[in-house]
């Protein structure tokens, strides 16, 4: 579907086929067939190829049926309507003619009017459109049949378009038989999806879409998926809340199940099924059904089970029914779902008049009635989530003992449904009943082996609850209550949810100071930058080495692991005693470098990966899983991923109740946007950290950004305050490059002293820490400030062994200074800074850099030239849906000079059509990539 005075999306090849059909009357007009179905396109195709088409000089007309489908008279019931001057006119005479022989019978009123078509076309030549043809009736169908035949003979090309699968009505067969050529408009690709939605995106907010916005209404559309009609509709449905802005783009920011479409009730089962029925009965069966299938499992025979015996046959016709007419899909199970999950959506948002909770119950108990509760949950585990869903309907007697025996059921073969049951139980179960201390520990216990973080936070509150109860502290209760708190602190962090964050439930804090080895571990937050810095408690007693070896064969970190994790951020001297607890072969000096750099970046899975190694469980879809994405993402230098995964993040933590919100994530992002020069967007990451968080990685891209902005004094001053403040906390991994910048700085603003200060920080730093990464940073420092060329040229080679770009870079820049023959290290900083997307001040450097040396900058591919005016001013027509014909008028060139320039473009933009163009164009990726000179003004999606 197009856009106003915009291109239709994806089908440059159809429109241009269809156009072309048009052009070509007299001995080479052709009858061409368009088929599609419904919401496709059709029309908007037909449109815009009817557009070019006249500006090629074809007069186009529109066979205008359906004005007058009551009109029995042959001839009279079909009009030739010109768009652009109304409706055809014949002269006074040919009307008399053909109104006389009307009167005569069908063929020869036909005959009059295909003579006055004949004077028509010689006069003045012309195309005819036809669209709609599944709808028309059966009497106008036979007259265009007919009519047809008299213009093959006088040249008239002829454009139909009709919905497959309506050849079955044997006039329409007819039609489409005496058709030359086939096109079948398809579903849009994922590409072009992402095309249309960041076009209507921009033209309702004036930003740019994310792509993974795109790639959600998909999911949400199902057998729809490409439909142009069907994502617009979902689209039109968001509103600012359902959106949120980062990096200049709107990210969807509520759960991707609630996208839904936007039409009346009336018209929803039309938009997903044009065919489908949609009498009240069949309404209120598919109300009934998507309120209870969002809750649970429903199956075909589930439906039938409950209702009358004498309704049975009427609702499966009606179900039938629905799942021809693709409304609904039934897997080989029998589970019933919908083909377009907006559709469901749609619905669950109108009130339903069915007892909804009152039919998950009737469903439970018409089972237990017969097998009884435990033998229904083991024989049947998918009602679990029935038993949730009917609530206070059913007694807690006769749902806990359903929900046990299903999650147990379930624990071999569905994980997360047996974690639902589980937790349903707990929340039913009384915080004194003997079974509540066992069902605790099985449900953490199984949650934690599949790294299910969100399961065990599901547990929480019963866990609270059992903690108050009288008898917790017993010793027999005392030990395995403290491993699920343990289990649930260690999701927790993983959420980059703190128990000691101010925003935290406080009875969590409370209950934890009864907990010393569950609160060590929830402590263990702070010093990867979740929540503040707090003093880790230390057990009492921690296992022998015995016990260690035990406790190998699971995902729980020990009490000695845990040490070792939370000394990876302090002292050389920390880390070697919280190593001696462990057995030697526990990690090599490989694995203990991994730990150290994942904690520099505030990145607890990857600090917990390196230390538990093969025990390590699947993080999962959780928040620090996604950051140790990123930062790996960061480190190999793919900052766009980088980037998306921050986006990512932080949705997350606004559409999912179990995530939390990650500063470092945050703080990263600000870096990557401060290092490519955007400060207005890095700042806007920034204020998202609260002021209290004082991560080195933090107080790194704060610094960056700072400076940038024209406060250098401010910046540094407020920089060595977090230095110290890190120092005093025991964070020293990540300061290292705190006080290179620092340093580096401080030279650029021409102070030697307090350059020195930072360089003997960092050799003092060095001497306690002794971490890969501060040795680094020790001989970069040597490098930058005693033009040392044989420590920055060993830097280099250690930052290139461990992979960071963003480092080597910096080593290179150095070596461009100090290095006897600079050529090389310019050229590979050239490289990467452009790989990387650095801002102007970094390539002005190294420009400032190049001239001292009396060297030459290096050209890159011209890929990385930046576009022309008259390269800005042709994507700028592109966006605006103009012909290359009209790009061609403007520019003062040949057509062919305008398919050559849009051949290079692509090539040197990555597009590969026109849509992605500008796409490209809207979304602001051309000015991010460098591709815009700086006279060409701000793109629309840079938000500048």
């Amino acid at each position: 579907m197009q856009q106003d005075h915009g291109p239709v999306i994806g089908r440059d090849g159809e429109v241009r086929d269809v156009a072309e059909v048009l052009c070509a009357g007299g001995a080479s007009a052709r009858v061409l067939l368009v088929t599609a179905e419904a919401g496709v396109g059709k029309t908007a195709v037909l449109d815009e190829a009817r557009r070019r088409a006249v500006q090629e000089g074809t007069r186009v007309l529109r066979l205008a049926w359906e004005a007058a489908v009551d009109i029995p008279d042959p001839g009279c019931d079909l009009l030739l309507e010109d768009p652009d001057a109304g409706l055809l006119c014949f002269a006074a005479a040919r009307r008399a003619l053909v109104g006389a022989a009307a009167q005569d019978g069908e063929l020869t009123g036909l005959s009059a009017f295909g003579a006055a078509l004949a004077d028509a076309s010689r006069q003045a030549p012309f195309a005819l459109v036809v669209d709609g043809v599944e709808r028309m009736p059966r009497h106008v169908a036979e007259t265009l049949g007919l009519l047809l035949r008299l213009f093959r003979p006088r040249g008239v090309p002829v454009v139909l378009a009709v919905r497959p699968g309506t050849a079955g009505d044997a006039v329409v067969g007819q039609l489409t038989a005496a058709a030359d050529r086939l096109l079948e408009l398809a579903p849009l690709c994922q590409a072009d999806v992402a095309a249309l939605v960041a076009t209507h995106v921009a033209g309702r907010f004036g930003r740019p879409a994310e792509p993974a916005l795109a790639e959600a209404v998909s999911r949400a559309l199902g057998t729809l998926r490409g439909n142009p009609r069907a994502v617009l509709s979902v689209v039109d449905s968001l509103d600012e809340r359902a959106l949120l802005e980062l990096d200049g783009k709107l990210c969807l920011a509520v759960p991707a199940g609630e996208l839904r479409l936007s039409s009346d009730p009336a018209e929803l089962l039309g938009i997903a099924r044009p065919d489908a029925t949609a009498d009240s009965g069949t309404a209120e069966a598919l109300l009934a059904l998507a309120h209870m299938a969002s809750r649970a499992e429903v199956r075909f025979d589930d439906v039938l089970s409950l209702l009358p015996s004498v309704d049975v046959q009427a609702v499966e016709r009606r179900l039938d029914r629905l799942v021809a007419d693709r409304v609904l899909i039934v897997d080989r199970e029998g589970r019933l779902s919908f083909a377009v999950p907006a559709l469901g959506a749609s619905l669950r948002t109108l009130p339903v008049r069915h007892d909804v909770t009152g039919a998950h119950a009737r469903l439970v108990t018409s089972v237990t009635d017969r097998l009884g509760a435990e033998a229904t949950g083991s024989g049947h585990p998918r009602l679990a989530d029935h038993v949730t869903a009917a609530g206070h309907r059913l007694d807690d007697e006769l749902a806990v003992p359903v929900l046990l025996a299903a999650a147990r059921e379930y624990a071999r073969t569905d994980q997360p449904l047996s974690a639902r049951a589980y937790a349903s139980a707990l929340r039913r179960m009384a915080p004194q009943d003997p079974r509540t201390p066992g069902v605790l520990h099985e449900a953490s216990s199984l949650s934690l082996w599949h790294g299910d973080h969100a399961g065990l936070l599901a547990i929480g509150e019963p866990l609270l609850a059992r903690l108050d109860a009288p008898d917790a502290e017993h010793a027999e209760n005392a030990a395995g209550l403290e491993a699920v708190a343990g289990a649930w602190a260690l999701a927790a962090l993983h959420e980059h949810r703190s128990p000691y964050a101010d925003d935290a439930d406080p009875r969590y804090r409370e209950a934890l100071s009864r907990l010393p080895a569950a609160a060590g571990l929830a402590a263990l937050g702070g010093r990867y930058g979740i929540g503040p810095a707090t003093p880790v408690p230390v057990p009492a007693a921690h296992p022998p080495v015995a016990a260690h070896a035990r406790r190998r064969s699971g995902p729980m970190p020990s009490p000695s692991e845990l040490r070792l994790v939370g000394a990876a951020v302090g002292s050389l001297a920390d880390l070697r005693r919280a190593r001696q607890s462990l057995p030697s072969d526990a990690i090599d000096e490989a694995g203990l470098d991994r730990l150290r750099n994942a904690a520099a970046y505030g990145d607890l899975a990857g600090a917990l990966a390196a230390v538990l190694g093969d025990r390590y469980a699947a993080a999962g879809d959780s928040i620090a899983a996604r950051y140790l994405t990123m930062v790996d993402d960061y480190l190999a230098g793919d900052w766009d991923a980088a980037l998306a995964a921050a986006r990512g993040i932080e949705v997350r933590g606004r559409s999912d109740a179990t995530a939390g919100a990650s500063q470092s994530a945050r703080a990263l992002a600000a870096e990557i946007h401060c290092m490519r020069g955007d400060l207005e967007r890095a700042r806007a990451w920034l204020r998202r950290i609260p002021d209290t968080a004082t991560h080195p990685l933090v107080t790194r891209a704060r610094l960056g950004v700072r400076y940038g902005s024209g406060q250098a004094g401010e910046a540094l001053e407020l920089a060595w305050h977090d230095v110290r403040q890190a120092r005093e906390a025991g964070l020293l991994a990540g300061v290292e490059r705190v006080l290179v910048r620092i340093m580096w700085f401080a030279l650029l603003q021409k102070k030697p002293s307090t350059a020195r200060q930072a360089e003997e920080e960092l050799q003092a730093l060095h001497e306690e820490a002794a971490s890969p990464m501060t040795h680094e940073a020790v001989l970069i420092a040597r490098g930058i400030a005693h033009r040392d060329a044989d420590s920055a040229l060993a830097a280099h080679r250690l930052v290139q062994r461990r992979g960071d770009v963003h480092l080597a870079v910096l080593c290179c820049q150095c070596l461009t200074h100090v290095a006897d023959d600079p050529r090389p290290w310019l050229t590979e900083a050239t490289r990467n800074a452009h790989r990387l997307g650095m801002g102007r001040s970094f390539r002005t450097e190294l420009t400032r850099a190049a001239r001292r040396r009396n060297i030459s900058m290096p050209r890159l591919r011209p890929t990385t030239d930046e576009l022309t005016e008259r390269d800005v001013k042709l994507v700028r027509m592109v966006s605006d849906g103009a012909t290359n014909r009209q790009i061609a008028v403007a520019l003062a060139c040949s057509e062919k000079t305008v398919e050559q320039r849009l051949t290079r473009l692509f090539q040197r933009t990555g597009c590969r059509s026109r849509a992605e163009l500008a796409a490209a164009w809207l979304d602001g990726n051309l000015a991010r990539l460098g591709l815009l000179p700086r006279a060409a003004g701000p793109s629309p999606g840079t938000g500048r």
